[in-house]
Formats: structure tokens, C-alpha cells, sequence
């Protein structure tokens, strides 16, 4: 697959991106990764504005912020992995490999010759190589990996605040449909509160949850063993009582 950057960022470096993740922890919905292509002259623009962290920021003040940073965006890209693929990365151990194709999928498509990403890896130059690797064919971008970039970078930033408006959207759905499921993340009570009655009532995890998360594999553990106990329970009832009536007779 070739990549068909546009011809005018072949030769500068006036366009910068950045990428970051949402839903990385989380149990419910999507995980979410966004790209932000902006000009230089406009990343103090959106530092004046506010933008930072998506984290440090309140839900109004990250819906307010998106308007912005699309209208001074250059490109932007959303990769949603659903909690399917993401448990598929998972139980194979390789969630990392799985976050690194997508963010080489976005960067491909925001069209900035250097983009900063926020390294999920504890190893930040392993990462990028990774990221590296899944590129299409056609002109490089120089990718600059490091922890915490979303909270000193700002156009990591503006792709953090807009991954977690996504995500955020996403989650809302769910809510919609199904209520009480807090915020999705297995801290929250109300959401471990909501995925052990939904497997007390239906046996199986919801369809919008990460089956190879520890909270909800210890659940559905929970649930088969007490499932087991009371059938072995109910076939010695049944035991007892045909010894019973045989002794009668």
C-alpha cells in the first residue's frame, strides 16, 4: 500500500502531528486513536485557547476545545478498535502491537512529516520502531515517542482531547441503552456493579466489554464455578431422593 501524502508537505516541515489513545483501561466501549495535523504558526493558537491534557480538563471544556482544534486542524483521523479485536491483542499479549498499527494507521493519514505520540510501551524508542514498521509504503514521517507527551506537547495534546470526545460518545451510546454502566473503567463501582448483574443475568460478559480484562474474567470465573456448584448440589438432591424412595419401596 502506497501512501499519497500531498505534494506540498513533501518538502517542509510547517505541518506537525501528534497522537494519543483513549480507552486504553478501560472494560466498556472502544479504544480510541486519534491523529492531529496542524500548521506551526497555529499551535500557539490552540496553547491560547486552552488545550492540554484531555485528562486535566472537564467534559464542557474538551467539547468546547474539539470545535476548535477541527477548525485549525490541517487533517484528522479517528482508528476505533472494538472490544473484539481488543481482547484479540490481548489474550495474545500483544495490546502494544495493536495500539502501534493503529497509530501508524492514522499517521498515515494525517499527512504530517513529524508527529509525536504518547509511547504506551515502557520502552519509548521500541515503540516508535514498532510504529515505524507498520507505516505504509511512501514518504516517512520522523516520529518522536515519549511518555507523557500529551501533557507537554500540544498538538498531542489537541489528539488527546479529541480521542477522548470520541470515546466519550461511544460510551454514551451504551448509556443510552443500558443506564447505569459508569464511566467504564473498573475503579468505578457502578461499572463492575453493572457487568456482575449483566453476567448473573445472561451468563456471559456484555458484547460491549473486554473479556480478557482480570475484573471481568474473575467475574465470569465466579459465575461458572457458582453455576457448577449448583448442579453438583442439585444432582445429590436428586441422589438422596432416589435413595430415599428406593429405600421406601
Amino acid at each position: 500500500m502506497s501512501s499519497s501524502y500531498p505534494n506540498s508537505l513533501h518538502s517542509n516541515n510547517t505541518i506537525v502531528g501528534g497522537v494519543d489513545e483513549a480507552g486504553r483501561g478501560s472494560v466498556l466501549g472502544p479504544l480510541v486513536i486519534a491523529g492531529v495535523s496542524i500548521e506551526r504558526k497555529n499551535l500557539s493558537r490552540l496553547r491560547r485557547a486552552g488545550v492540554r491534557d484531555s485528562k486535566l480538563l472537564s467534559a464542557k471544556a474538551r467539547c468546547q476545545l474539539f470545535s476548535q482544534i477541527i477548525d485549525l486542524a490541517e487533517y484528522i483521523c479517528i482508528f476505533k478498535s472494538d472490544c473484539n479485536e481488543v481482547d484479540h491483542y490481548v489474550f495474545s499479549k500483544m495490546l502494544n502491537k495493536l495500539e502501534a498499527k493503529a497509530m501508524a494507521a492514522v499517521i498515515d493519514n494525517i499527512y504530517a512529516m513529524r508527529v509525536y505520540v504518547d509511547a504506551c510501551d515502557v520502552n519509548s524508542t521500541r515503540y516508535k520502531e514498532c510504529i515505524e514498521y507498520e507505516l505504509a509504503v511512501g514518504p516517512k514521517p520522523k516520529i518522536f515517542s515519549s511518555h507523557h507527551c500529551d501533557r507537554t506537547n500540544t498538538v498531542v495534546s489537541a489528539a488527546s482531547i479529541i480521542a477522548k470526545v470520541i470515546r466519550d460518545l461511544e460510551i454514551q451510546k451504551i448509556r443510552l441503552q443500558h443506564k447505569e454502566i459508569g464511566s467504564g473503567y473498573p475503579c468505578d463501582r457502578r461499572t463492575m456493579r453493572f457487568i456482575a448483574e449483566w453476567i448473573s443475568n445472561h451468563h456471559s460478559a456484555p458484547p460491549f466489554a473486554r473479556k480478557s480484562w482480570k475484573p471481568i474474567r474473575a467475574i465470569l470465573e465466579k459465575q461458572r464455578q457458582n453455576i457448577h456448584l449448583r448442579e453438583v448440589i442439585k444432582e445429590n438432591v436428586s441422589l438422596t431422593i432416589t435413595r430415599t424412595v428406593g429405600s421406601m419401596n
